[in-house]
């Protein structure tokens, strides 16, 4: 498995950032040796919470090779970034989040010794569920959709209706359970509420090849579903020569099959310690983490809480805890030096105009967030009880989210990415478990933190970002 690798603004809260050896970090499990990746790239790189990279490309290849091809002013320019950054790096230290165990469970923790056991756990499914949906599905009150609106009011009435009809009579939930199950599921009680999980081993590990442990952590409106197709590429991979993991996926507690918190202040870091006990008591003491979405926080904040087990750290999501001033510098700056901080075309894309693309496209896509960081109780109850809402509500960010622009489509460009029998198997995990309240919750309980906490900062680890690989610290 080749990774590259760049440093990238998007992870300027890291500390100590430093290439690593990817034959150190990730055959350690196993005993061969895999080449390591290569940059064909002149790189100066900061060491610590820059996230920044001086990359000396000459200027017939339309880079800026600030050593030579720069004007004056640009040299000018580099010099004082340069020296801003060293500033910053020099300022910076290291932090070891600290955590104290919890009880989420309903009333006060029960005296005598801590319940250890694991249970395999079923998904099912019945009649009466079954009936209940059809019979909410076959009830629900249409409402039409401003003519020439797309999908840039929400979810389009009209092709909503298409979705409920393929769902109501094409769409065959109890096949989708079976799907499901065809991977273990597991229970176990950590800190008073019940931890739900999915753990696959390889089945055919070749002799003296020992299979790296991998934690991946879902976030919202996902859930341990989306890992599905990616865990027989992990656990069975085809070329014999790839690495081989074994996968633990949990449900984040008030998500999916995980038993909700009972008490306020369940956040990210309360889900990090728990899922630390999870991966110690099936017997890890070293593992790697990958976390999407909110999964990237609770992933992020188990590096913090224990620097040393967790030995390679991947996100597909990863924004700055805060605008400091690498940041603030790589926006004013990044689209006159892209190379200076990193930027690629598709950077340049998404970032500029700045105001249109990211202020004025938050504002318009951070509506659910507001509402669910405040009073996820009161929209909740809503979306708990209609099985259409809630469809709505969790699909149309499946549509948005993939593409800003398939807003001006007819059917959001839904199915151009995913298909409708993955996309309701999603949603109706969210029905079936009723945890669309919980699973909004945890909105409130980071956010009425506030952003600049401790827990969004420095990490000390491997640290992986898409293929983009970098490392501080691993032993």
């Amino acid at each position: 498995m080749l990774l590259t690798w760049r440093i990238r603004n998007q992870v300027s809260s890291i500390h100590g950032i430093s290439i690593c050896n990817v034959r150190e970090c990730l055959t350690t499990e196993r005993g061969q040796n895999l080449p390591c990746f290569e940059s064909s790239r002149q790189e100066r790189h900061f060491p610590r919470n820059t996230g920044l990279y001086f990359d000396t490309i000459n200027c017939g290849e339309g880079g800026i090779d600030i050593a030579s091809c720069g004007t004056a002013t640009k040299v000018l320019l580099a010099l004082v970034v340069g020296g801003v950054i060293y500033f910053l790096v020099q300022r910076s230290k290291r932090h070891q989040l600290k955590s104290e165990d919890g009880w989420w469970g309903e009333g006060t923790p029960m005296d005598g010794e801590e319940d250890l056991s694991i249970r395999p756990y079923t998904v099912r499914t019945d009649d009466e569920e079954l009936e209940d949906l059809y019979r909410r599905i076959d009830q629900t009150r249409s409402f039409p959709s401003l003519e020439d609106s797309q999908f840039n009011y929400g979810f389009n009435s009209h092709y909503l209706q298409k979705v409920v009809t393929y769902w109501r009579r094409d769409f065959d939930w109890r096949r989708q359970v079976e799907k499901l199950n065809k991977f273990p599921h597991y229970k176990t009680n950590i800190e008073g509420i019940d931890v739900h999980y999915v753990h696959v081993r390889p089945k055919n590990l070749p002799e003296g090849v020992t299979a790296v442990p991998l934690l991946m952590v879902h976030g919202w409106p996902g859930s341990f579903y989306e890992f599905y197709r990616m865990i027989p590429l992990l656990t069975e991979p085809s070329n014999p020569d790839d690495i081989v993991f074994e996968v633990v996926c949990p449900s984040i507690p008030g998500y999916g099959f995980s038993e909700a918190p009972h008490k306020k202040g369940f956040d990210s870091v309360c889900a990090a310690r728990v899922f630390h006990k999870l991966m110690k008591r099936l017997g890890f003491q070293q593992f790697y983490a990958h976390g999407g979405d909110w999964g990237w926080i609770v992933t992020t904040n188990m590096a913090q809480l224990e620097p040393k087990i967790i030995k390679g750290l991947h996100l597909n999501f990863a924004p700055p805890s805060k605008p400091g001033l690498p940041v603030v510098l790589s926006i004013m700056l990044g689209r006159s030096f892209p190379k200076l901080f990193g930027f690629n075309e598709h950077d340049i894309q998404r970032i500029y105009p700045v105001v249109q693309n990211l202020v004025v496209e938050s504002v318009k896509e951070s509506g659910y967030m507001h509402i669910q960081a405040t009073k996820p109780d009161t929209v909740g109850r809503g979306l708990n009880d209609s099985p259409v809402g809630l469809a709505a509500y969790i699909l149309e960010k499946f549509s948005t989210w993939t593409d800003h622009d398939f807003r001006n489509l007819d059917d959001g460009g839904l199915t151009r990415k995913f298909s409708l029998d993955d996309l309701l198997t999603n949603v109706m995990i969210y029905w079936t478990s009723g945890c669309i309240i919980s699973s909004m919750r945890f909105y409130k309980e980071n956010f009425s933190k506030g952003l600049d906490q401790p827990h969004s900062t420095s990490v000390e680890c491997c640290y992986v970002i898409s293929m983009y690989v970098l490392c501080n610290g691993l032993n």
